[in-house]
């Protein structure tokens, strides 16, 4: 199955990166970016294409500056033609760095969108290579409901009417955060990270079956919600069934597969009776405490074993 590939417009990317414009060959709206990776291109400057990809923003910073200023003028007026007429999807002057008055004329020529700011080359670097991995990122859509919990995100799944909507606003009332209600979108921004969040429509609403739609945002306060979590815990929540073996110690470590990436899971049985906003929020301290080093599974079971001289 071929992979989506998904893009980002400029509209967005000069906005959610505090851009500005020099020149652009068509409205914002209209262009966009579809990869995640960047490119400096000291290299080609100097006359090496090799391995060079012009669907990469291209990041000029003081470095290439330099360079290109020790350049006489037909130098550096023939290493930027021959930039400029890849057609890169687009070039960004760092650090409040003066444009040559050949660059705009080219960006016009090849039509290429021109931009600049005045952060410092690594750092709008890092922030530009964040904003593409969320935005174009591999996704999917979970049925289920997402919350941070203690810091925690947590995603819990589960057949339809188990209770998932009602212990959100269970935990919301205890004063933690509501991501996503229902669709769960869910993005790999790097290797081993997934990140939810909900479709623009239902953001910050709860379904709660005999009551209808509830806006949380506004019964609840700000503190109450959240755009975005890192995926931290799967838990699955299932109707309880006589008979079946739960697993009681913990010792067995458990994953779920999403996107390639495995995230800790749980499965929690659920009956009359259960508070299952505390046991979920022992779950993701449990969870968080074991990525600082501590096992309590394993810390009983050794002192059990001292214990039987094992």
């Amino acid at each position: 199955m071929e992979e989506k590939i998904y893009s980002v417009s400029y509209e967005r990317f000069i906005a959610d990166n505090d851009l500005e414009a020099v020149y652009l060959p068509d409205l914002p709206q209209n262009l966009t970016i579809s990869s995640t990776r960047v490119n400096r291109p000291g290299l080609q400057f100097a006359g090496f294409y090799d391995h060079y990809e012009a669907e990469r923003v291209q990041i000029i910073g003081r470095v290439e500056h330099v360079y290109l200023s020790q350049l006489s003028e037909s130098e550096r007026a023939k290493a930027l033609e021959t930039f400029f007429a890849t057609k890169p999807v687009g070039v960004v002057f760092t650090t409040n760095q003066e444009i040559f008055p050949v660059c705009v004329e080219l960006a016009e020529r090849y039509g290429v969108p021109l931009l600049k700011t005045e952060e410092r080359t690594s750092e709008i670097m890092a922030a530009i290579i964040s904003y593409l991995n969320v935005q174009l990122g591999p996704r999917i859509t979970r049925h289920g409901v997402l919350v941070e919990v203690y810091g925690e995100g947590v995603l819990l799944l589960g057949d339809s009417g188990i209770g998932k909507s009602e212990n959100a606003i269970e935990l919301v009332k205890r004063g933690h955060r509501l991501i996503a209600d229902d669709a769960v979108e869910i993005k790999k921004v790097s290797k081993r990270a997934l990140v939810g969040s909900a479709p623009e429509i239902i953001r910050h609403y709860v379904e709660l079956r005999g009551i209808g739609i509830v806006d949380v945002r506004r019964l609840f306060g700000m503190g109450s919600v959240k755009d975005t979590e890192k995926i931290d815990l799967i838990i699955n929540l299932e109707q309880w069934e006589n008979g079946k073996m739960y697993d009681r110690i913990g010792l067995d470590t458990e994953t779920t597969e999403i996107l390639g990436i495995k995230i800790p899971s749980i499965t929690i049985p659920v009956s009359p009776g259960r508070n299952l906003a505390v046991i979920v929020e022992i779950a993701a301290m449990n969870n968080r405490q074991k990525k600082m080093g501590y096992d309590t599974a394993k810390e009983f079971n050794k002192r059990l074993m001292e214990q039987m001289g094992i």
